[in-house]
């Protein structure tokens, strides 16, 4: 078999796939980019046996067909090194060694027989959708952060996906924070759910575009396939039941301030330095129009406090929180300011961007208190 495809285009593309690969893999046959050349066109496939991830590549010259698995660290090493240039690929569909030539010389090295490499799974019965790729982009970032790490319970590790007639819903948890990411603009016509691993959302995340190309998204039980421009990934999903996030959700909170969301995280961010490097807990006062944010480790005598001015409507309230969380959350937003919602100090705060979201976009963060040192 032989192609010839341009050395950058090939990187390039190469590059955008191989996040799926891992350093140490069960089957060696997984160190491997699967290449399938086919009426002039080259497929490219990396996996991890948990997530494919598929894309194609235009040849400059490929008149025969055929399937070679190729060492994926010395072929990404060896393409770094071109600038832009033709590579002839030759391979012995006996022995599977592989010469690359260059204008400058050859480089050869052994390949396996392509068979040998994971089918991916039909994905049979399935539901699909169709979103912008824009979308699914911003409820990845929006999301992803707020996924757990917890082994023993595996459904807080990816990011719940929940399609209606009335929208579209994206959570994440790990039973600290929680966001819940829902757009009423885009419906689907059938109605689905499935929690996404954390890998593949990366992987999308990285070779998404946040133009909007059309996203295919076609999901059963067990597995979820994404297709769009010239690529497409399947992955298995997490097996499990998501907890009611619904229900953790406090309603009709009376206290509610908004300030300047810049101000309020390089204020926070500042104060959790001096906090306890154990519990990085903080002390929220509200008094009137005046936010007072404090934090102290008695260990070392640290103590810090800052006053915000704010719109507040409510009862003086004194509540604590995790820096940690508030930071994340205050950096994953994007409006100008944000409204925080509040009901006792015992209870679990809400955090909701002010004024700047899109029509049909509904973002909300909420952290859980922690217990204040009198």
């Amino acid at each position: 078999m032989k192609f010839i495809v341009s050395s950058s285009t090939l990187l390039k593309q190469l590059q955008q796939i191989s996040g799926v690969l891992n350093s140490s893999n069960p089957l060696p046959i997984l160190d491997n980019f699967l290449f399938i050349v086919e009426k002039g066109n080259l497929t490219i496939s990396a996996s991890d046996l948990e997530s494919t991830v598929t894309t194609e590549v235009t040849l400059i010259e490929g008149k025969q067909s055929g399937k070679i698995a190729i060492p994926a660290k010395i072929l990404l090493e060896t393409l770094k090194t071109f600038s832009e240039h033709p590579l002839t690929f030759l391979i012995d569909d006996k022995t599977k060694g592989i010469e690359i030539v260059s204008d400058n010389g050859k480089y050869k090295l052994t390949g396996f027989d392509g068979d040998e490499f994971p089918k991916v799974p039909a994905l049979d019965g399935a539901k699909s959708i169709e979103v912008p790729a824009s979308l699914l982009q911003k409820a990845i970032a929006k999301t992803l952060f707020a996924t757990g790490n917890d082994e023993l319970r595996p459904v807080m590790s990816g990011v719940f996906s929940q399609f209606s007639k009335d929208s579209l819903t994206f959570v994440a948890t790990d039973a600290h924070k929680l966001v819940r990411y829902r757009r009423t603009d885009h419906r689907a016509k059938q109605e689905g759910a499935f929690i996404l691993p954390k890998k593949p959302l990366n992987l999308l995340k990285g070779i998404l575009g946040t133009g909007d190309e059309p996203v295919s998204i076609a999901y059963n039980d067990s597995n979820a396939f994404f297709t769009f421009g010239n690529f497409s990934l399947i992955c298995r999903l997490i097996d499990g039941r998501y907890p009611n996030y619904e229900a953790v959700i406090p309603v009709d909170n009376p206290n509610k301030l908004t300030i300047d969301r810049i101000q309020f995280l390089q204020s926070v961010r500042r104060v959790s330095i001096f906090s306890n490097k154990t519990t990085h807990q903080v002390r929220l006062k509200i008094q009137g129009s005046a936010l007072q944010i404090s934090a102290e480790d008695l260990d070392f005598a640290n103590e810090a406090n800052e006053r915000l001015s704010c719109q507040y409507t409510g009862e003086d309230m004194e509540i604590g929180f995790n820096a940690r969380f508030l930071v994340e959350m205050l950096s994953n937003l994007d409006s100008e300011e944000v409204m925080m919602e509040l009901s006792a100090p015992n209870r679990a705060g809400l955090l909701i961007p002010s004024g700047t979201e899109s029509s049909g976009e509904d973002l909300l963060m909420l952290v859980m208190p922690v217990m204040l040192n009198n």
